[in-house]
């Protein structure tokens, strides 16, 4: 495996014929993205039809932790920065190439022209609690397809929201590119492997899967309404939430959308459906999903 900086040396290292698959991370990885890059890897082989070598294609995942994607009281600062850890874990999970530029080569200039996903998806859920996070994550996802121009490119299913503004940025922008979605890993226990898993003390770790449980339970509830054909979203997001205060947590959402477009549902809805959650526990923020 080949670990580059520079976009002069990541232009060097592409092969020009190859098949690529493209993994974005911003590192301190976790096995849900080592999952993404076995998947890439797959799709790699299976699509050049060559499962022994990997000449005939090849997987490029991206660390870089970018700034604009951050608010000013969020912790760009402090995100940990494992580069030597990171392309370990790459190199045994099938990735040929790791481009891990830092800011200066890929903001050589102030980045003023920037990819502004519509409101009606980007200021709704994270977006509203995040604001401007989804136009700092088009923009540099934006970027990096330019500069590694992939055929397909790998991202988690349990940034839900995230995965759906690629997948319109890519179909809006008629760039050629294949967007597919690698399933959420879970710890035993239920949560959701994130890199800001980290931050939490082990009595928070413990507490955690309370998360995922209360989607869970959202999920059924919602199940449950659209079977009887009586969905009260209001009634059972509330109380989702109000179970999660209780235990002391500071939820900012858990709520019940359509999976096509996220936008709320209302008595009952025969689409598939999806419950989202994002909630503070201690000082760390988790956010997860379940598709119903």
């Amino acid at each position: 495996m080949q670990i580059v900086h520079t976009l002069a040396e990541l232009r060097r290292a592409l092969k020009p014929a190859a098949l690529r698959a493209f993994v974005p991370t911003m590192g301190n990885l976790h096995q849900g993205h080592l999952d993404l890059m076995q998947l890439a890897r797959q799709e790699v082989d299976k699509r050049a039809g060559d499962n022994k070598h990997h000449s005939a294609g090849m997987t490029v995942a991206s660390i870089f932790v970018n700034r604009l994607q951050f608010g000013p009281h969020e912790d760009f600062d402090t995100y940990p920065r494992t580069l030597e850890n990171d392309c370990a874990m790459l190199k045994a999970n099938g990735c040929d190439l790791v481009f891990a530029p830092s800011e200066k080569d890929l903001y050589p200039d102030p980045q003023v022209f920037k990819v502004h996903p519509p409101a009606e998806l980007s200021d709704i859920l994270e977006g509203a609690f995040r604001p401007g996070f989804f136009v700092g994550v088009s923009t540099v996802v934006h970027k990096l397809f330019n500069i590694v121009q992939p055929d397909l490119a790998v991202f988690g299913k349990k940034d839900y929201q995230q995965l759906m503004v690629i997948r319109r940025m890519v179909q809006q922008m008629a760039l050629p590119i294949e967007i597919i979605g690698g399933e959420t890993r879970r710890a035993e226990d239920g949560l959701a492997l994130s890199s800001r898993n980290g931050y939490l003390s082990p009595e928070e770790r413990a507490e955690a899967v309370q998360l995922s449980m209360a989607l869970k339970s959202l999920a059924a509830a919602a199940r449950t309404g659209n079977a009887a054909g009586e969905l009260d979203v209001e009634a059972i997001e509330a109380a989702a939430m109000q179970a999660l205060r209780a235990r002391g947590w500071q939820p900012d959402y858990l709520t019940v959308r359509r999976q096509h477009d996220l936008s709320p549902v209302s008595g009952t809805c025969a689409e598939p459906l999806v419950v989202l959650g994002a909630a503070k526990l201690g000082k760390t923020r988790l956010i997860d999903n379940l598709e119903v």
